[in-house]
């Protein structure tokens, strides 16, 4: 069960806030919004007794919501397993462990930089559990790699979505979930094609009356909200069909010489091939409570700041709103 331990000093500096800055919250700092933020916000409220609750109730929040989201993709991996689309007998891979308590973000890139190739391209997986920082040592890492780049499986389902959408109002009908046989996820997923168009890597749809890459339609049609309300449904039916496209994608990138960066679970990049792959985690799990509530805060407090205000007391009122929310 879970147990809430006495505040630790490194609380703050595993967000970055050097101890001997611990005293003070400045409106620049605030208006950061970034790990320095967060452990500026910490050492600010780490002695009350509110914020203490509200990192309990955080973190507790924090894995319920990956044990449910691991269960639904787990879920929806192993439905592609049985239509044959990803395959049964894949051993997991292993992951390095990076212990991210009392590092900064910086710290934390350049720890794993150091174990990717000097030359060319590569994959880096990253993993772990919501509020390690995932995406803020993603940000860093692709700030200190020239030409590194990001995958996202987000415009994977949105154009799935699209041609599903689109197939439907060809046959004169609302989209409903019942267009989503087997046979035509693989219809649609075959008119997904990625690679180098103009010198750039893109994602083109090709079918149903449809020839645009991505880039092009990525805030149009991708964004209309006959696609955006019905991403949900389409996610969920295909998992198997959006990894197998992202492994494809990541390895042709990482032959070409790209760095390619891509965070998220386990269960589903466990498909994508790399032997580059890391698992951020912290040895004292109170901490990832105390930065999500106080990435929380200091996002409100931004918002009330004006000019010479004390900016303590101001994450102190935030802390209340939040805590009350």
């Amino acid at each position: 069960p879970f147990r809430f331990m006495p505040w630790d000093p490194l609380a703050a500096l595993c967000c970055g806030f050097q101890q001997q800055q611990m005293s003070s919250i400045t409106a620049e700092i605030l208006n950061a919004q970034d790990d320095k933020t967060s452990g500026a916000v910490i050492a600010c409220l780490q002695d009350d007794a509110v914020f203490q609750e509200l990192c309990k109730k955080e973190f507790e929040l924090i894995v319920a919501r990956d044990n449910e989201d691991g269960e639904k993709l787990q879920a929806g991996v192993e439905e592609a397993i049985k239509k044959g689309v990803l395959p049964a007998d894949l051993p997991p891979p292993a992951y390095e462990q990076v212990d991210v308590l009392g590092k900064t973000a910086d710290e934390v890139a350049d720890e794993i930089i150091a174990k990717l190739p000097k030359d060319g391209g590569c994959v880096m997986i990253l993993v772990g559990l919501s509020g390690t920082g995932k995406g803020t040592t993603v940000d860093k890492i692709k700030s200190k790699i020239p030409g590194a780049t990001t995958w996202s499986n987000g415009n994977c389902f949105r154009s799935l979505t699209l041609l599903a959408v689109t197939a439907c109002e060809q046959e004169g009908k609302e989209f409903d979930a019942s267009c989503l046989t087997p046979e035509n996820l693989a219809k649609w997923a075959a008119m997904l094609e990625f690679g180098q168009f103009d010198g750039k890597f893109d994602i083109r749809i090709n079918g149903l009356g449809i020839d645009a890459r991505v880039s092009d339609i990525a805030n149009t049609m991708l964004k209309e909200p006959k696609v955006a309300k019905n991403i949900p449904t389409i996610a969920k039916e295909t998992q198997g069909e959006v990894v197998k496209f992202a492994g494809d994608a990541c390895k042709k990138m990482g032959e070409s010489g790209t760095v390619v960066l891509v965070e998220g679970r386990e269960q589903t990049l466990n498909f994508i091939p790399s032997p580059y792959r890391f698992c951020l985690m912290m040895s004292d799990t109170t901490v990832i409570g105390a930065r999500r509530a106080a990435q929380r805060i200091a996002a409100d407090a931004v918002g009330k700041l004006n000019g010479d205000d004390d900016v303590a007391a101001v994450v102190k009122a935030s802390l209340a709103r939040v805590a009350a929310a």
